[in-house]
């Protein structure tokens, strides 16, 4: 038999994660030794778990989901991986491993490292029994997780398993011209059986368990509800547009065997199976596991106002800055060894995301801010209503940020001042300033993740204003090169108010990055009850209001009376909730995917704020020739990636992904 020699044979060989196992891999004596102690068996695990993508680290995540996608602009121009992915200028012929390209590979790795566990934890004699079965149910989710992400990223995938769908152990002695891609929904079978397999076995808590000897080393490992919320994920992918009998695949790609890799028509029950898999996780927050980090109190000595803006946005602050909160079902730290300095994961968030202002923090690199559609997206304060409909197309038919379709009814002004404006929220100790039209009155949520142009830093102790346009003045003067805010606000959800960052010790983590959360899985719910076949659009609204309620705005309903029997206006507020939600946090770019509005909503200009202008007035001028780089980019074929070509001259019968 042939070997597999670019990828099935690198299958079993350990990735750069080797140092979470600190022993060699090589045979099958070292592997018995391995697992027959207690002390290196959870070192395998914990390896496991080293093959998860980057969610947290905003910069180099696989696919650069957050620069990529609509709701920001990377002006680091020298990250040349991350302009592949914006302007489109990449083929199967790319080689590129960094900055999570070609992550096939290591995915199947992790796979293959699961399926090691599994077949040799049994030898673990030093640990109970009950443990081992939980220690098997972490790899089982987690193989199962690492074909969700195959499956995310590259569309269906093959998958080591029996005639009957069951998994068997990857064959060392495949032959390479046998394989080839399973179909989608052979795809979504296997996960959710593995994902309800291994919820059977998981814990809802690890809290006061015996399943563990410390609550603080087991933090971040999966429980019931992290399998849950992965199946509810998994179902709402597979009911959406993209996934789901879309015309875009029909009639193409077809395996070896015959089969179109996607269905050929759409199944109006996936979503039925979609809201029931985000009911089973709501279960679980009814009985009390898990709930919105809501009514938090203030800080001891604080001067932040009693107002109920206030409240909302310290409420929505907390759920990224609480450790373990009961929001999280899933979250991690501290995945890999080094620490999370500026320079790395969560405090690369901060670094990349912050202005170079000294005056403000010791360091910033202003790589990446929010897009002017993301600011817009919030709703306003009074009506509850999203102000932006849309935007006008320039004569090249992309969109133009510049002419937003306004709702009369929001209560929202694109132009204009506002003269000794109060910001609402975390700064109470600020004078009174002039504010752009556009910044005033919006929803809490838009003060806790933006700082826009002329607004108080959020630090009582710097008492400074954040000014950002080509005057000496400004505490971050508009630059030529990359390191400066190019759009004009800054996304600061990751910052946490008042905190000091005057030494690159502030940057290490001290929270918990919430790699998926309840508010999450109440707009999946809500989602599919409105798209379900017996709908309910009522019960998808009182989900939507538990969002929203969190910061205080008023009821879905009252703000669009008659939307719960209007399936696509409250389709549209879904969309435009989730986007305001979740921002940031690597669910936008999947979103725009699987409801197939990326090729449209991504395809615009690099629309900024005039920051090349000399005063503040005209540096609120919006403009899309002021960034450096090319404009992005999106087409049907970019809603796969390509399978590598190096894989494809080993593996001669596996079917390439449309267009490429």
């Amino acid at each position: 038999m042939k070997r597999i020699t670019v990828l099935l044979a690198a299958l079993f060989a350990l990735c750069s994660c080797e140092k979470y196992l600190e022993v060699k891999l090589y045979d099958q004596a070292t592997l018995d030794g391995v697992f027959s102690k207690s002390e290196t068996t959870l070192r395998y695990l914990r390896h496991l778990y080293s093959f998860i993508p980057e969610d947290e680290s905003i910069d180099n995540r696989e696919g650069w989901v957050v620069s990529r996608s609509d709701e920001a602009q990377n002006s680091a121009m020298q990250f040349v991986d991350y302009l592949r992915f914006r302007s489109g200028n990449y083929s199967s012929a790319t080689t590129t491993t960094q900055s999570g390209f070609l992550t096939w590979s290591k995915f199947y790795q992790g796979i293959n490292q699961c399926s090691i566990f599994l077949d040799k934890v049994d030898l673990d004699k030093e640990d109970s029994p009950e443990r081992v079965t939980y220690m098997k149910a972490q790899a089982r989710f987690l193989r199962a997780y690492f074909y969700y992400c195959l499956l995310r990223q590259y569309g269906p995938v093959f998958i080591w398993m029996d005639a009957d769908g069951n998994p068997v152990q990857p064959d060392e002695g495949i032959i390479a011209e046998t394989i080839d891609r399973h179909t989608f929904d052979q795809n979504v079978d296997f996960i959710l059986r593995e994902l309800d397999a291994a919820a059977e076995d998981l814990p809802v808590t690890i809290k006061n368990s015996n399943l563990v000897d410390s609550e603080i080393t087991w933090q971040g490992t999966v429980t019931k509800g992290a399998a849950l919320a992965i199946k509810s994920r998994v179902t709402l992918m597979a009911a959406s547009p993209l996934y789901n009998g879309c015309n875009l695949y029909k009639g193409k790609m077809q395996n070896i065997r015959g089969e179109y890799l996607f269905p050929q028509t759409p199944d109006p029950s996936k979503w039925d199976d979609a809201a029931d898999a985000a009911y089973e996780v709501i279960m679980l927050a009814e009985q009390g596991f898990y709930s919105l980090v809501k009514n938090q109190e203030y800080p001891k000595n604080s001067t932040f106002a009693d107002t109920p803006m206030q409240h909302g946005a310290y409420d929505y602050e907390q759920i990224f800055h609480t450790k373990w909160n009961e929001e999280i079902i899933w979250g991690w730290w501290k995945r890999e060894s080094r620490e999370y300095s500026y320079l790395w994961g969560a405090g690369q968030i901060l670094a990349l995301t912050l202005p170079p202002a000294r005056s403000l923090h010791w360091h910033g690199f202003a790589h990446i801010s929010p897009s002017l559609k993301l600011v817009d997206a919030f709703p306003m304060w009074e009506t509850g209503r999203y102000p932006v409909l849309g935007y006008e197309k320039d004569a090249e038919g992309r969109l133009d940020y510049s002419k937003p379709i306004i709702d009369p009814a929001s209560g929202y002004k694109e132009d204009g001042w506002v003269d000794n404006y109060s910001v609402p929220v975390n700064a109470p100790w600020a004078a009174p300033f002039k504010a752009h039209a556009s910044t005033t009155g919006r929803d809490p949520r838009y003060y806790a993740c933006f700082v826009p142009n002329g607004f108080p830093w959020p630090n009582e102790n710097k008492k400074a204003m954040f000014t950002c346009y080509n005057n000496a003045s400004c505490t971050s003067p508009w630059g030529a090169d990359s390191d400066h805010n190019r759009v004009g606000i800054v996304w600061r959800k990751w910052y946490e108010t008042n905190q000091n960052l005057d030494e690159n010790d502030n940057y290490h983590i001290r929270e918990v990055y919430p790699s998926i959360r309840l508010a999450e899985i109440y707009l999946n719910y809500a989602e599919a009850l409105n798209e379900k076949t017996a709908r309910d659009g009522a019960t998808a609204c009182d989900y939507i209001d538990l969002v929203r309620g969190r910061v205080g705005l008023k009821p879905i309903r009252e703000s669009y009376p008659g939307i719960d029997s209007d399936k696509e206006l409250l389709r549209w507020v879904i969309r435009m909730e989730r986007m305001c939600e979740l921002n940031g946090e690597a669910v936008r770019h999947y979103d725009a995917v699987r409801w197939m509005i990326a090729t449209e909503e991504y395809t615009t200009r690099n629309w900024t704020l005039k920051m090349s202008a000399t005063d503040y007035e005209s540096s609120w001028e919006r403009v899309s020739d002021d960034f450096v780089g090319e404009d992005p980019t999106f087409t049907d074929r970019d809603y796969l990636f390509p399978i590598y070509s190096g894989h494809l001259a080993e593996m001669t019968n596996l079917t390439q992904n449309y267009g490429f």
